[in-house]
């Protein structure tokens, strides 16, 4: 069905016993080898780096970008799987997703147990994934993982050690493997790809920070004066917080800091109701509402809306299209 090439990343997938826990270092031959191939596929392995993916850096996600676009330059190629811990997968296939212009599949995969372990999941999970990328197109970046293919938008970890770990918790899913077949569900709503950005000598700090009861600026202010140059409010319910959270967020847009506000909340977006500190108040003091997109993706919008320009409101209108594609959510009177 076609030549795919598997990018290494390290993760569960790549992990064996360390003596105390389990870690990362396994290059991706070795990956390989535990999996069979689906029939008519060839593989081609590029070991990019063998980390446990909550190490992972936005250098490290940068490098994985710009190595998904050099892959695909290469007509020969019919598409990409790509290997990563399940801890921050969801934040880089994201960032490839915002930067893929490409008909050609790339396929995120992993595993929640290590390589060797009876009846582990990274076998099967890797077959599926090459069968994924050998067999669809105009997906955009995909997510296979336990019998599903979800779209790289909106779908999180929502399982901390299940095996079924990935889900959007917004939207149906979109597709299903099985039998040695793809079947496709539904289309993935995506904006216009953004342009691959540079690889900067030091990439943009964008901190989260969470509002909960007695909440405070403390923690905003704080990754204000620590740099941040773009900072991700997470509310409370539909994006809510407080009068005080308000004018933290006005003082940030004013000195030029990108604020994203997301909601706490597994599903649904982020909608303007409430004042007093809620949504209403928070988009007013110039926070972009990020739809149904979830912390780490939140942040991940961020970062590519810093580094798509250097003018704020570039960037907050960069945020926004890449954000809600489909425009904020918004109540009639």
């Amino acid at each position: 069905m076609g030549r795919i090439v598997v990018i290494s990343t390290g993760g569960t997938i790549a992990s064996r016993w360390q003596g105390s826990g389990f870690a990362a270092d396994a290059d991706g031959r070795e990956v390989m080898a535990t999996a069979p191939l689906p029939e008519g596929v060839t593989v081609e392995v590029i070991d990019l780096f063998s980390v446990n993916s909550p190490r992972l850096t936005t250098a490290h996600q940068l490098t994985l970008l710009h190595t998904v676009h050099e892959v695909l330059a290469d007509p020969g190629v019919d598409g990409i799987v790509v290997t990563h811990g399940t801890d921050t997968l969801e934040e880089s296939a994201f960032l490839v997703d915002l930067h893929h212009h490409d008909p050609r599949s790339v396929v995120f995969t992993g595993s929640q147990l290590p390589m060797g372990t009876a009846e582990g999941d990274g076998p099967g999970n890797l077959y599926d994934a090459l069968l994924v990328a050998a067999t669809t197109r105009e997906l955009g970046v995909l997510i296979s993982f336990a019998g599903r293919v979800h779209a790289a938008r909106g779908t999180v970890k929502t399982q901390a050690v299940a095996l079924d770990a990935f889900a959007d918790p917004s939207r149906e899913l979109l597709g299903k493997t099985g039998f040695g077949k793809v079947t496709v569900l539904r289309r993935p709503q995506r904006p216009e790809p953004l342009p691959l950005p540079a690889m900067p000598e030091r990439p943009p700090r964008v901190d989260i920070v969470m509002h909960h009861a007695d909440g405070d600026p403390l923690l905003f202010e704080a990754a204000m004066a620590a740099g941040a140059r773009g900072i991700v409010l997470i509310g409370t319910g539909a994006g809510n917080a407080t009068p005080e959270i308000v004018d933290a967020v006005r003082a940030a847009v004013a000195q030029g800091v990108l604020v994203a506000l997301t909601t706490r909340v597994a599903a649904g977006p982020v909608t303007e109701i409430y004042t007093h500190g809620g949504a209403v108040d928070l988009v007013a003091a110039g926070a972009v509402p990020t739809g149904t997109l979830r912390a780490g993706q939140a942040r991940i919008a961020v970062l590519s809306a810093l580094l798509a320009s250097t003018d704020p409101e570039a960037q907050a209108r960069t945020l926004r299209e890449t954000a809600c594609p489909t425009g904020p959510v918004l109540l009639s009177a």
